[in-house]
């Protein structure tokens, strides 16, 4: 093993010295000790332990710590559903919780997806998409799958909660705002012992009718109570593109 690595190390000097600018082959890279890892230039990077970007953000995260049941509720690209997912993660890392369990109304936006093949993880995956995205973000591809194998990581229809005791998990329950009012009702007292559940969704972004999402009813409805706190963000929080701003003001 040690010789064919020498091996190696020695073609690749030795096309280096005679890499010619006339070749019909060209290096991707003109440096061939370049690496992703040494890019300075990057705008986002990945940090083991997140941190808020403004004061909607931080607030959220301090309601996380402290409540059972929060509400994030407010503009499209806020970062509302990555820091759930990402607080979740950090919980299940620290043996907070046991479990992490992710649901999301599967209702499309403005058009009909048809009849989906496969069982209902399949069936479930294009709606679950962000959320998949933020957990690649904070675990590795195969640890993922490996979670997700065991039961550990959840995916959970919205359908089929009604009768069950979460206990010792994280609850994820994203665009909230397709839920209606008796579903919201019924995802809530789902809540077991040591469990945290975290909603989040854009009251303004609904793709039901109007009139039928509960979101924000049920987030004035619950602000009153002390064990549930409810963090509304605005354009101002918005970490996406600041075009994303300007066109929430605008649509």
């Amino acid at each position: 093993m040690a010789k064919r690595s020498a091996r190696r190390a020695s073609r690749r000097m030795h096309e280096t010295a005679h890499y010619e600018e006339s070749d019909n082959v060209r290096r991707l890279f003109d440096e061939p000790n370049w690496s992703p890892l040494d890019d300075n230039d990057r705008t986002q990077k990945y940090r083991k332990n997140i941190k808020a970007q403004n004061e909607s953000q931080q607030r959220m995260l301090d309601a996380i710590d402290a409540v059972p049941l929060v509400f994030a509720a407010g503009a499209a690209g806020t970062g509302k559903t990555y820091l759930a997912v990402a607080k979740a993660v950090e919980a299940l890392e620290s043996g907070d919780v046991r479990r992490i369990i992710l649901s999301r109304p599967a209702v499309e936006a403005g058009e009909s997806l048809g009849f989906l093949p496969g069982d209902m993880e399949e069936k479930l995956s294009p709606y679950l998409r962000p959320l998949y995205d933020a957990l690649c973000d904070r675990l590795s591809a195969k640890r993922l799958k490996a979670l997700t194998a065991e039961g550990v990581i959840e995916i959970a229809p919205i359908a089929y909660m009604r009768g069950r005791t979460l206990n010792n998990a994280y609850v994820v329950i994203d665009e909230a705002q397709n839920c209606t009012y008796g579903q919201l009702k019924m995802l809530l007292t789902r809540l077991g012992w040591n469990s945290t559940m975290v909603v989040t969704g854009d009251p303004e972004q609904t793709d039901l009718l109007p009139g039928m999402s509960g979101l924000k009813e049920v987030a004035e409805k619950l602000e009153a109570l002390q064990s549930v706190e409810v963090i509304r963000f605005t354009r101002a929080d918005v970490v996406r593109h600041p075009l994303v701003a300007e066109m929430i003001d605008v649509l």
